[in-house]
């Protein structure tokens, strides 16, 4: 397959991942068109994600094969992929990162999603990817070098951002937000984040993926943000210290199983609440049915 054929498969890859949202974003679709996913899928044989827990080898690692809705292997000892086209299509078209905004990827593997991003914001934005593998960070700073409006940081994504963001992607699942998360997005900015209950390693020693639980999209404002879920979705469970007590999990783990997480209204942090108007609470954040007050 030459050049132009496999921009024509790019297109239309783009604008199926675009297109099952139920809308049209040019935009959208511009930026998933402009980058080559086969670029950041690693030169090992490729493996894409096939039933619970399972991978399949594909014949080979024609680039063709990139450009549908599958999620292919980045590390599977550690249950880490290159996720799904459509479900990110929905939750970039949440964040909506205008031109020229500063954006926090925390979770960018090899960095394709980071991509996309930095074709959000174009030249005058930037795209900080926070990536806790260090193998994998080093991936995404060489793949990335294409994109001068990204910053690869090889850290733990709850200690990012470090100064104030329009947006934050994260990329995989929590029990809670980071502090920085919330303390560190400007006014009106817009976060993203997947949160769950994990679920236990299908081997001793193996990644552990959420088992219930949805992406919600966040606007700061005040100690009271408005919230709500863009999609159910399980992704890979954090690492590093983001983690909370056994209590608060079995609590979000009750939330999940009553359900009505499409009815939560407002993020409210730090500050108190009442319980009785909440579909979760821990002890210093919730998720309330209520409006926000502020």
């Amino acid at each position: 397959m030459n050049i132009s054929e496999l921009d024509i498969v790019r297109r239309a890859y783009a604008r199926q991942m675009v297109g099952l949202l139920g809308l049209t974003s040019e935009r959208l679709e511009n930026a998933f068109a402009a980058v080559p996913r086969e670029c950041f899928l690693g030169p090992e044989p490729w493996h894409v994600r096939h039933g619970p827990g399972g991978y399949v080898a594909l014949p080979s690692n024609d680039p063709v094969y990139a450009y549908q809705d599958v999620l292919f292997a980045l590390k599977q000892e550690r249950g880490v992929n290159n996720g799904s086209p459509s479900l990110h299509a929905r939750m970039m078209h949440a964040l909506n990162p205008a031109v020229g905004s500063t954006i926090a990827h925390i979770g960018t593997g090899t960095g394709y999603y980071s991509a996309i991003l930095a074709e959000l914001v174009g030249s005058s934005g930037q795209v900080t990817a926070v990536e806790y593998d260090p193998a994998l960070a080093e991936q995404a700073r060489v793949n990335l070098a294409p994109w001068p409006n990204v910053e690869v940081v090889q850290d733990d994504g709850a200690a990012w951002p470090r100064s104030d963001v329009d947006g934050i992607y994260v990329n995989f699942a929590v029990e809670r937000p980071a502090d920085r998360w919330i303390e560190h997005l400007r006014l009106k900015g817009h976060l993203v984040f997947p949160i769950g209950v994990a679920g236990r390693p299908r081997s001793p020693g193996g990644p552990r993926h959420t088992v219930r639980g949805g992406v919600l999209l966040v606007e700061k404002n005040g100690s009271e943000h408005p919230v709500r879920v863009v999609s159910p979705a399980s992704f890979v469970y954090a690492e590093g210290r983001l983690g909370v007590n056994d209590e608060e999990r079995e609590r979000l783990a009750v939330a999940f199983d009553r359900g009505a997480a499409e009815f939560v209204r407002t993020l409210v942090w730090k500050k108190p609440v009442d319980p009785a108007r909440c579909w979760y609470a821990a002890a210093d954040w919730a998720l309330s049915y209520d409006p926000p007050r502020e």
